[in-house]
């Protein structure tokens, strides 16, 4: 048994544990992934795999590209995908609102898509002189504080296919650019609640971010929140500082969507 099985709750449900995992690795996998692929993340063996993979198809989770012999995404789980990031969006925007009001740097909502992070939203600083991406905008997961927070709450292996594919380009001279010292940062990352873009992947810019805990955001979906500053707004002394608020934030956010069932049906 893997460190990572033994840690797992003993409340979890084996069967449920195996969809997210192939649905997790569908959304991440731009052209779609093989039944042999499903097999290695997820660990199942072939026949056991094409079951799940059946029934997921059955009910229109997932679609199969007969001519590439591939499994992708179905419309059942795009259409569950948009409702998602509509009510996380309603949900997460006054939480971010009076983060920004509170630390005075501009503040994030992002999540994975495919192999890269996503801005969902962005609450610009009121400063003149802020750092700030625009909703939309994709960065890599190895250089940002987004991706190291999300990629932090995946599976070694789901990190180690990502890097393989998107690659690790030096973005500036802080850039980490190999795996086995991105895999040290993201044990960091578990130890402390955060994580840090300490000028990696801008010359001149500084963030934090801290992860929304799975469990809150149905679907499979990996979700951060951040503070992005220019590095002379945000000095390495207060870091720790702006991380606890980060963390706290995403903690009460993560509490907000079970507690008042966001996705409840309306």
């Amino acid at each position: 048994m893997s460190a990572d099985q033994a840690e797992r709750p003993s409340y979890t449900i084996r069967a449920v544990a195996r969809v997210c995992e192939i649905l997790t690795l569908l959304g991440a996998s731009r052209g779609g992934a093989t039944l042999g692929e499903i097999g290695r993340v997820t660990g199942l063996p072939r026949s056991s795999a094409f079951r799940y993979i059946a029934t997921l198809e059955q009910y229109g989770f997932v679609e199969r590209d007969t001519s590439r012999g591939v499994y992708r995404l179905g419309l059942a789980a795009a259409s569950l995908h948009g409702t998602v990031l509509e009510r996380l969006h309603d949900v997460a925007r006054p939480h971010l609102e009076r983060l920004r009001d509170a630390l005075g740097e501009t503040i994030n909502l992002g999540r994975l898509d495919g192999n890269r992070v996503a801005y969902l939203d962005i609450v610009e600083s009121r400063n003149s002189m802020r750092l700030a991406a625009r909703p939309g905008d994709r960065d890599p997961i190895h250089s940002t504080a987004l991706g190291k927070a999300i990629a932090a709450q995946l599976d070694v292996r789901q990190v180690k296919a990502i890097l393989r594919s998107d690659g690790m380009p030096r973005l500036t001279d802080r850039t980490i650019t190999t795996v086995d010292a991105y895999l040290d940062e993201l044990r960091r990352v578990r130890e402390i609640g955060y994580a840090v873009d300490d000028l990696e992947n801008e010359p001149h810019g500084r963030c934090v971010a801290a992860a929304i805990p799975a469990t809150a955001v149905p679907g499979g979906m990996r979700v951060a929140i951040s503070q992005s500053a220019p590095a002379a707004h945000l000095a390495p002394e207060d870091v720790p500082a702006v991380g606890a608020a980060l963390v706290r934030t995403a903690a009460e956010l993560a509490a907000e969507l079970n507690g008042l069932g966001a996705f409840a049906a309306r």
